[in-house]
């Protein structure tokens, strides 16, 4: 995938103070055509980095809710043009752009708008209209800020080691790419793609008329609240019911937590019909818990099916059904072992929960 660079403006944005809380201010340091960058060091820093972007991969709907990267899609009112969007105005300005002046001209209002987002940190900002000629000669339009690394180092004569002042590196690079790319050849005009560090919400601050569809964990959370909302409702009709609203303050409380108990609330076969609607969404949405010090990590589909969870007298069991076991890195013991049978496992745990009753009768007091 080799994109052809048509403009490129190169700026520093200086920050004083830590995560943009003092002076802010940028400087143009140079704007190119396609012959200026074919000779310039510019390219050699960014050879390579339009196709790593374009291929990144991405989901619709992140596995997690902090994904570095992610497709943001501008917001229109209903009945409205695509072009009442000024984010998408900003990027159109950046394609339609014929010569330097305008290019440059429309990269200055783009980072005067940048540098209004909070936490903007020093570096350098670069701004490409490139075109994949292979395809089409539609523009792209590349967004990328490279932080400033201070620490790193240069070997000089005169002084052997000297620390470069502002060096930049695509290590860590942060990126918009508009369009978004479906696939090679095929672009969808109200959409995007940004890349930035999975803690920081620069592009998301910044491009305040772009919204991002929900992770996986927040559609789930959603879906399983709906089912709660439905299960208090049905149980509990009239809402001024005190049991109604005791319960609603405790699954309040509940969903609040970022440490939860079992609830036992629910019969197994309302879980799982439960768990099918949402493996419905993805099916290789997975369920992780811990038993005591014991952490498990599943598919939610194989709940009820391979995956259970017993009582047994005041405590928990769990079962888990497969076919074969992988031991990975050290070794241990476990792997030499001859299975016992399910019935034997079991009788075992209830003989010993048995012994253990009866110890503690027996230590009761006879008064």
């Amino acid at each position: 995938m080799n994109f052809q660079v048509d403009f490129l403006s190169f700026f520093v944005i200086q920050v004083d103070g830590k995560e943009g809380l003092g002076g802010k201010s940028y400087k143009h340091y140079a704007t190119m055509d396609d012959y200026d960058y074919d000779e310039s060091d510019v390219k050699k820093f960014l050879d390579g980095e339009f196709a790593r972007i374009s291929k990144r991969k991405v989901e619709k709907n992140p596995s997690t809710e902090q994904a570095p990267t992610k497709i943001g899609r501008f917001i229109v009112e209903p009945e409205h043009e695509l072009s009442s969007n000024p984010n998408f105005n900003m990027f159109a300005r950046l394609r339609a752009a014929e010569d330097k002046e305008d290019f440059k001209n429309a990269c200055d209002d783009l980072v005067r708008m940048y540098l209004d987002t909070s936490a903007v940190r020093g570096g350098a900002l670069i701004i490409v209209q490139a075109t994949l000629n292979t395809h089409s000669d539609d523009p792209f339009i590349f967004v990328l800020k490279c932080d400033f690394e201070p620490k790193i180092a240069r070997i000089t004569e005169s002084s052997l080691v000297s620390e470069v002042e502002m060096a930049i590196s695509a290590r860590n690079m942060k990126s918009i790419m508009y369009p978004y790319m479906l696939e090679e050849g095929m672009n969808d005009e109200w959409e995007l793609k940004i890349h930035q560090s999975s803690h920081a919400r620069y592009f998301e601050d910044f491009l305040k008329f772009v919204t991002y569809e929900q992770s996986m964990p927040e559609i789930v959370n959603e879906h399983v609240m709906g089912f709660v909302q439905n299960y208090v409702e049905t149980k509990w009709p009239d809402a001024s019911n005190e049991e109604r609203q005791q319960e609603e303050r405790d699954l309040e409380l509940w969903a609040a937590s970022e440490k939860r108990d079992l609830q036992g609330k629910w019969e197994p076969l309302q879980v799982v019909e439960a768990a099918q609607h949402i493996v419905e969404l993805k099916p290789e949405i997975e369920v992780r818990f811990k038993l005591d010090d014991t952490a498990v990590r599943g598919l939610l589909s194989d709940f009820g099916a391979k995956l259970h969870i017993t009582k047994l007298h005041d405590r928990y069991a769990l079962i888990i059904e497969g076919d074969a076991f992988t031991f990975e890195k050290g070794f241990s013991p476990i792997e030499l072992l001859q299975p016992e049978s399910f019935e034997t496992v079991a009788e075992r745990l209830k003989e010993k929960r048995q012994q253990e009753d009866e110890f503690a009768d027996g230590d009761t007091p006879p008064w």
